[in-house]
């Protein structure tokens, strides 16, 4: 008496059902790639029946299923069909179980926060509590200090700050103070800003240019100075320590020049 097949032997493998599913689909693996976001080499190793690829058994029981659904086919017998010749799914690990030991387990590096969060909360109601009490007294030993004798302490004398010594003007008497082996002149613009020129006894230029209002420029030279002046009136002139008083009119242009000794407009 010969025995027959079971039916579940004449059935294709997990493999060649989703490549014949996928031809008579019209797809291509490429397409079933785009699907299913399976790269294409694993989509050619899964219709070789190769799952070594996938990743895992879960990773393969999941590519199964988006290939199956790709081609239309119901995924519910290939998965069974591969635990079946891969040792079945494993089991679930009870829940509860798990639950119990991770509330019983308990963690020594973790620390308390709330046991800390209460002693902080105690620390800080027992200052401001002390800090009530005692104030009552704080306040009459300072009423104490306030009636009774002065503290021996030493008041600091402020100092009085000596202003600076005002800068002296040139008078007659600062041509005394000048060198009397050289000229020296200086031009301070009181008014306003003036154009000046200056050089010495060789014409090598000494300055050239804007005299601001509240600037000054002074020049030296060992025989004599030569002054251009833009605008007279706005320039105050010392010539060997000593104010020059010619009366310049505003935007009067003068030309100058000066030697040693008494000022003299050359």
């Amino acid at each position: 008496m010969s025995i027959g097949n079971s039916p579940e032997d004449d059935r294709p493998s997990i493999g060649l059902a989703l490549q014949q599913a996928r031809i008579a689909a019209g797809l291509t693996v490429e397409e079933v790639s785009n699907s299913t976001r399976v790269r294409m080499p694993i989509v050619h190793a899964i219709e070789t029946d190769d799952f070594s690829r996938c990743g895992g058994d879960v990773y393969a029981r999941g590519h199964i299923r988006m290939f199956a659904r790709a081609v239309r086919l119901d995924p519910d017998p290939l998965v069974a069909q591969y635990d079946a010749e891969h040792g079945g799914r494993p089991a679930p690990t009870p829940a509860a179980p798990l639950f119990e030991a991770e509330r019983i387990r308990s963690d020594p590096r973790r620390p308390n926060w709330t046991a800390a969060m209460v002693a902080a909360i105690v620390a800080v109601v027992g200052f401001v509590g002390f800090t009530l009490f005692t104030g009552g007294d704080d306040d009459s030993g300072a009423a104490q200090v306030a009636e009774g004798s002065t503290p021996d302490r030493t008041t600091p004398t402020p100092t009085a700050t000596k202003p600076a010594d005002p800068k002296p003007v040139p008078s007659d008497s600062a041509i005394a103070a000048a060198p009397r082996d050289k000229v020296t002149v200086k031009l301070s613009a009181t008014e306003r800003k003036s154009w000046i020129s200056a050089k010495d006894h060789n014409g090598r230029l000494l300055f050239d240019g804007l005299l601001l209002k509240g600037e000054s420029k002074t020049f030296q030279d060992k025989e004599r100075v030569d002054l251009v002046l833009g605008d007279a009136g706005a320039v105050e002139l010392f010539v060997n320590g000593k104010k020059v008083d010619d009366q310049f009119e505003p935007g009067q242009v003068e030309r100058l020049s000066y030697t040693k000794g008494d000022p003299e407009v050359g």
